[in-house]
């Protein structure tokens, strides 16, 4: 019988939250078949079997909290498909009677032959010749309804005895207990609602988001800067090129990109945006991996498109598209959240026309886009026109930035994306 145990799963991930079991008891898994999807506070992984066999125990269920190490089901190597179910309300039923009869007859030998005390110390083995334990033990075993071989034994040769059982019996106990308790503290909450409410547990990842936005509140000294940028150069750069770009890249031209290769453009300029405070000290990245919010059921993410700089405006897109669609299939990997310099969100994605970002520690800058709403707008020959007009807010941390240095590195982006053909000429 082998044990499926929640592995290593990364340095900083030590517990999660069983989100569904991709097997059932009964069924044959082979080595390195996913048995179990693990929700983490970043991302959702799978549990692989580290032996084929037939799953003949689940230990922990669907919703249950579970960390590093602990035994979630359990696996026989030498079972077959389909029997794990019929054996355990066939085969029991007829063997425990047998083994009962055998060791019942053994006892009665022991009695007649041996004093009380010597029965903890005579051991005898099993049917199998797996465990040996004295015919006490036995017998307060099939009293507790214990399986021997799942108990641990205390003496150095390995001797189950009586107390080794009362031992596993309150192991036990404290087990179903702690389950019952999760179980049932929702309903035993006290609420102050006299009309109808419903209570729904949070997912880790949500409470995970809740910890940490709470937790930069607490630890910058976050502000936020306003300004807005004329689109139409790039609503119209967009519409003269998005054939043609689908046509050769494979993928659409999209705003994020613009706003990606003016972040990093703006970033070389004032490195300090690009930078984060360890200690006593600050350390300014030379590189510019942008993290793109995006939104799932679950909550939201930042995966990250690496090297920035280094890409022209397809691969920025490719990239953006590719991790937006493992963000919302629940397929991304540690490595896609990990290490990102700076952020971009983009709340007018769904209608939003002004908000105030919070940064992505242990980030200091972040970058909202907002809505496009057409407004009437004075010209610099005092004309009036109607434009296409987003609002941008610039959070930062403070400690690090100054106003001075976030209000230029907005009014840079802003200059960038009202001339973009500058963009696309640098590269």
């Amino acid at each position: 019988m082998q044990e499926i145990k929640i592995p290593e799963l990364a340095e900083s991930i030590t517990e999660g939250t069983i989100a569904e079991w991709l097997v059932k008891k009964g069924d044959k898994v082979e080595k390195g078949d996913p048995v179990v999807e693990l929700e983490t506070d970043k991302v959702n992984v799978e549990v692989n079997a580290e032996f084929s066999g037939v799953i003949t125990e689940i230990i922990s269920e669907e919703g249950d909290d579970v960390t590093v190490g602990d035994t979630i089901a359990k696996l026989d190597e030498n079972g077959e498909a389909g029997s794990s179910s019929d054996e355990s309300e066939s085969t029991p039923k007829e063997e425990p009677k047998q083994e009962e009869k055998q060791e019942e007859k053994q006892e009665d030998k022991q009695k007649a032959t041996e004093t009380e005390s010597s029965k903890e110390v005579e051991t005898t083995s099993d049917n199998n010749g797996e465990v040996i334990a004295s015919p006490a033990a036995r017998k307060r075993a099939r009293e507790l309804n214990i399986d021997l071989s799942s108990v641990q034994s205390r003496d150095p040769l390995g001797r189950v005895r009586t107390e080794d059982v009362e031992a596993q019996a309150q192991a036990n106990k404290r087990s179903t207990d702690k389950k019952q308790e999760k179980k049932e503290a929702p309903k035993s909450e006290k609420t102050e609602f006299d009309k109808p409410v419903e209570r729904v547990k949070m997912t880790r990842r949500r409470q995970t988001i809740a910890k940490n936005l709470v937790e930069v509140q607490h630890n910058t000294a976050m502000l936020t800067t306003f300004n807005e940028v004329d689109m139409t150069a790039v609503m119209e750069l967009r519409k003269q090129r998005k054939d043609k770009f689908l046509d050769k890249n494979g993928v659409k031209l999209g705003f994020m990109s613009f706003f990606t290769k003016a972040v990093v453009g703006a970033l070389k300029e004032f490195p300090l945006l690009n930078a984060e405070i360890q200690g006593n000290e600050l350390v300014i990245k030379k590189f510019y991996d942008i993290g793109i919010a995006v939104s799932t059921d679950d909550g939201l993410v930042v995966p990250v498109v690496r090297d920035a700089d280094r890409k022209d405006f397809a691969g920025i897109e490719q990239d953006i598209n590719d991790l937006g669609t493992k963000a919302r299939d629940n397929k991304l990997a540690l490595k896609d959240l990990q290490g990102g310099s700076f952020t971009i969100t983009n709340g007018g994605t769904f209608g939003s026309m002004m908000s105030t970002p919070i940064l992505n520690a242990p980030q200091v800058g972040i970058l909202g886009m907002h809505n496009i709403v057409k407004r009437a707008m004075v010209m610099p020959d005092d004309s009036i026109e109607v434009r296409p007009m987003m609002y941008l807010a610039l959070s930062y941390d403070h400690r690090i930035v100054d106003g001075k240095e976030a209000v230029q590195f907005l009014v840079r982006i802003k200059q960038m994306l009202e001339d973009p053909y500058d963009l696309l000429l640098e590269g």
